[in-house]
């Protein structure tokens, strides 16, 4: 599995999108290079979808949205296969995200920490993955933990987020 550096990150905010707002509905797109290994985070009110790689289709995306109780859950899609690619090539494209998601959710976490700070009860929201496939195998939805774990991970301290005084 591809371990998380944070100097390989780079994040940009699609205006008006700040680290405070919006709050639900609040969109990430995230990207990377296969010849660097650079991350690449828009966050938005929009998916950046000119960044998505029409071929390639191995980005993340994910939104902050609420459930029926009004409690803000993360929800996320990876594209495995609209009916374009074979069910091996659909295999090995579903088994390299699953390898990868970890990495990913780093990836959208730590780069809007500072979101975190704002709505710090957030980092105990869950996190739940779409696998869009039309083979039946690969159409699943998995939870992923909570931002607290990729945050901690990433930054080595248990207690995140500090409030900035």
């Amino acid at each position: 599995m591809s371990v998380f550096n944070p100097q390989k990150l780079s994040v940009k905010l699609i205006p008006p999108t700040t680290f405070s707002q919006p709050v639900e509905g609040r969109k990430y797109t995230l990207t990377h290079s296969d010849i660097t290994a650079e991350l690449f985070l828009d966050i938005g009110y929009v998916y950046n979808y000119k960044s998505i790689d029409p071929k390639m289709r191995d980005e993340v995306l994910a939104t902050w949205k609420k459930d029926s109780h009004g409690r803000l859950y993360l929800v996320g899609k990876a594209y495995v296969d609209g009916g374009e690619f074979s069910q091996k090539v659909a295999d090995t494209r579903f088994k390299i995200f699953t390898k990868e998601m970890a990495t990913a959710l780093n990836g959208i976490v730590y780069g809007d920490r500072p979101f975190y700070v704002h709505y710090p009860f957030l980092v105990d929201a869950p996190i739940f993955i779409h696998y869009l496939s039309t083979y039946p195998q690969y159409r699943q939805v998995a939870f992923y933990g909570t931002p607290r774990q990729y945050l901690n991970h990433s930054i080595k301290q248990p207690d995140f987020p500090h409030h900035q005084t």
